[in-house]
């Protein structure tokens, strides 16, 4: 088999070490960021940064009033009402899902614990029958354990992602008075803590967890691994509720506040004297960045577990070779060093002095960390890999070689990137679907909704080719093994895909925060920029979670029919094809619980805007004040109460199949939410997109053509605000929810494989 380059105890050191580089990068990214004051003391900017955009910052500071007091107050205002909003819904949110955390960890202990009877004598092992293995009770402990790790590390990501933005996003307000370079750095390094804090986190707690778990399971590797799938199951669990909550509570404030402020009243996006537009502003960072934070969390700890659980079965468990095993860990370390590097592309080495550079910047930051990710897989494949060594497929032991499994996590990368672009080129407005779209808007709102929903139909083909030709390389070149890699791949750059995530929402409430704090025009037009480019960069960020969650609940899917004894997957049989067509029906009724559950709460957002603007005198004038308090309410109350059900469906679908109609039905429902999950995530996510960029496009007018259907007010923009709407919970609460949907019923059923194939299938049993 052969030893790896990388002796073990220098495994044991770099992987920490990593984590910690990435800790202590994000830490100073932050200091960076805060040394933009929110306070009116500074009277002049720092000698360095005088020539900074193409600007002498003297001709800014007399153009925007940089000195004016009043408007700094203003902004560090409105960035503590967003704030407090942020935390307080995040803490109702949290009281709620932590009951459900522990409701949940006692169902694991007790539906694991109960398969040998709550024994603690030592069991044959699952896959090595001539070996004993720990007892069934230690794994119902651990995975217990391991659960509650993941859904606390998750829902501290989350936490910490919407904390960083709330800080950040008067910061980039306050930057865009002295040009758009300087605003789009402060976005970006705020994007940037985000990402680097999440994926070293995640790193970091994993490796932390297996190093505690391997005191107690010592050479008992299969058993060991079988417990750290727990870390997923509890990571993608909070994501959901995050995910769901988060996005009910974005677009209920940001529909009512579209469609009575802009379409009704005429008034601007943002416009202080909408009542719903602090709510709005919560929303961006309470959906689109904690819920992100934790749904990319989720993804990353999930395929990890999936890679780690098929490899100790394999020869690297079955040898105990420790370097080997922790491949998927090397992979992330490597990541979070070229992110590191890639970063530094967009803040260091080169400037923006252009709004037209902002976009190309950005995608700038996938080509690099995908070109420099390549070179460190396969560096990290060569040392951390024994030349060849057998992969479990499926009963037998396949022969691998290290570099054909360089080419699974390689095709991951490359398909993510992939995705990324057919993503871009379908929902940003410099390319001809978006402007399409723009254009049906001159025969009305009907016309925009058709072509809209064909661009998302269509956008769907060229990413379903590109994860079919993933799993079929990664599948032929290393079975389960190399499709969980390969979904590594993807995800191997998620500190610079989240920066670059999180960066949207930044700037999109940096844009908020400069119209109703007065800004000039001026500064609103930056702002814009960056958040048009914002838009499309997060639709790119959706299309990578999509397409990751596709490999990661396909190598999941492989690991507990391995785990539950099934030998094929036979879809003629009955049992399987019931599974498999209730399966494909799960998307469409989870997605109906989220789309209606923003109608409503929309419904209860439009009647109190509608409500404040006859009732309040002079608050269209601008003398009184809006409520915005009871718009924060509405939010709160629908999101906490809306997002239990679609929680529900998804939780206990796995444990209701798996339990009553056995583990062959149940790899049939897996199958089939995975295969229409997929499509319908991709689909909503880019008709949503494509509709809101739409709007952009007409708003700029920077073309003759989107200056002939403006301007804001025209009948061609009302109907592209209609679109946006619509779309606004296709792409910001069901689309990205799905991607949860499909892996965490995969993780779940692996979780609670043990209890399936002892106890599962009680009515087939009865009849």
């Amino acid at each position: 088999m052969g030893e790896t380059i990388l002796s073990d105890l220098l495994t044991e050191i770099l992987i920490p070490v990593s984590a910690f580089i990435g800790i202590v990068f994000s830490l100073i990214q932050w200091y960076l960021v805060s040394l933009v004051k929110v306070s009116p003391e500074r009277k002049s900017p720092s000698p360095e940064n005088n020539s900074k955009n193409g600007y002498s910052d003297y001709l800014i500071e007399e153009e925007e009033g940089l000195n004016d007091h009043n408007t700094v107050l203003k902004c560090a205002e409105i960035q503590n009402a967003i704030s407090e909003g942020a935390t307080s819904f995040l803490f109702t949110e949290y009281q709620y899902v932590g009951v459900f955390m522990i409701a949940f960890a006692i169902l694991i202990f007790l539906f694991l614990g109960s398969v040998e009877g709550f024994s603690t004598k030592s069991q044959t092992c699952t896959y090595n029958k001539d070996k004993m293995c720990k007892p069934a009770l230690a794994t119902a402990i651990f995975s217990t354990v391991s659960f509650l790790l993941g859904a606390i590390t998750s829902v501290v990501s989350g936490f910490l992602g919407m904390k960083i933005a709330t800080y950040a996003n008067a910061r980039t307000t306050l930057e865009a008075r002295k040009g758009v370079g300087k605003a789009f750095i402060t976005a970006f390094r705020s994007g940037a803590v985000m990402g680097f804090l999440l994926s070293a986190n995640g790193l970091l707690v994993l490796y932390i967890v297996i190093n505690l778990f391997k005191v107690y399971y010592g050479d008992d590797w299969e058993g060991l691994f079988e417990a750290i799938t727990g870390y997923g199951l509890g990571g993608s669990s909070m994501a959901l509720f995050g995910r769901v909550g988060g996005g009910i509570y974005t677009k209920a404030a940001d529909v009512g506040a579209d469609l009575v402020g802009k379409v009704e009243m005429n008034i601007p996006e943002d416009d202080p004297r909408n009542p719903a537009v602090i709510a709005d502003n919560v929303g961006d960072n309470v959906g689109d960045i904690a819920g992100m934070g934790s749904d990319l969390f989720g993804s990353y700890a999930e395929s990890s577990c999936a890679a780690l659980v098929v490899a100790s079965i394999s020869s690297f468990g079955n040898n105990h070779e420790f370097t080997a095993m922790c491949y998927p860990l090397l992979i992330s370390s490597m990541g979070i060093i070229v992110c590191l590097i890639t970063t530094l592309f967009a803040t260091d080495f080169f400037e923006i002095k252009a709004v037209k550079e902002i976009e190309p910047t950005l995608k700038k930051q996938l080509v690099i960390s995908t070109v420099l990710m390549t070179i460190g897989i396969a560096i990290v494949s060569w040392i951390g890999l024994p030349s060849s060594f057998t992969i479990f497929n499926f009963g037998v032991q396949k022969d691998v070689k290290n570099w054909e499994l360089f080419f699974c996590v390689a095709i991951g990368l490359w398909a993510g990137l992939v995705i990324g672009f057919v993503t871009e080129y379908y929902t940003s407005n410099a390319y001809s679907p978006v402007q399409d779209v723009a254009d049906s808007c001159r025969t009305g709102a009907a016309t925009n909704v058709i072509f809209g929903l064909a661009l998302g139909y269509k956008s769907v083909i060229i990413p379903i080719f590109a994860i079919a030709v993933s799993i079929f390389v990664s599948f032929s070149l290393a079975a389960m093994y190399g499709i969980a890699v390969a979904a590594l791949g993807m995800l191997s750059t998620i500190a610079t895909g989240l920066a670059i995530d999180a960066y949207g929402p930044i700037s999109d409430n940096a844009g908020g925060i400069a119209e109703m704090a007065g800004m000039s025009h001026r500064i609103r037009e930056r702002t814009d920029a960056l958040d048009a480019a914002g838009n499309t960069t997060a639709a790119i960020g959706k299309g990578f979670a999509i397409g990751s969650a596709a490999l990661v609940s396909l190598a999941l899917f492989g690991a507990f029919v391995s785990r539950a004894a099934i030998s094929t997957v036979d879809v003629l049989t009955p049992k399987v094809f019931i599974g498999l067509i209730v399966g494909a029906m799960l998307p469409y009724w989870f997605s109906a619980m989220t789309m209606k559950s923003v109608g409503s709460a929309a419904l209860k957002m439009v009647e109190e805007v509608r409500r404040q603007f006859n009732t309040i005198p002079g608050l269209m004038e601008g003398l009184a004040k809006p409520d915005y308090a009871t718009c924060v309410k509405i939010s709160t109350d629908a999101s906490i109460k809306e997002m239990i059900p679609p929680g529900a469906l998804v939780m206990l679908t796995p444990l209701i199949v798996g339990t009553f109609f056995g583990v062959e039905t149940l790899s049939g429902v897996l199958a089939g939410a995975l295969v229409s999950g997929v499509q319908i995530a991709i689909s909503a996510s880019n008709t949503g997109g494509a509709w809101d960029n739409a709007k952009k496009y007409i708003e700029a007018g920077a073309s003759e053509h989107a200056r002939s259907l403006g301007p804001k007010g025209s009948e061609p923009h009302k109907a592209a605000v209609i679109g946006d709407t619509i779309g606004d919970p296709l792409k910001d609460t069901s689309g990205p929810s799905l991607n949860i949907l499909i892996k965490l019923m995969a993780v779940e059923s692996l979780v609670f494989a043990p209890f399936f194939a002892r106890h599962g299938g009680l009515l087939f049993k009865i009849f």
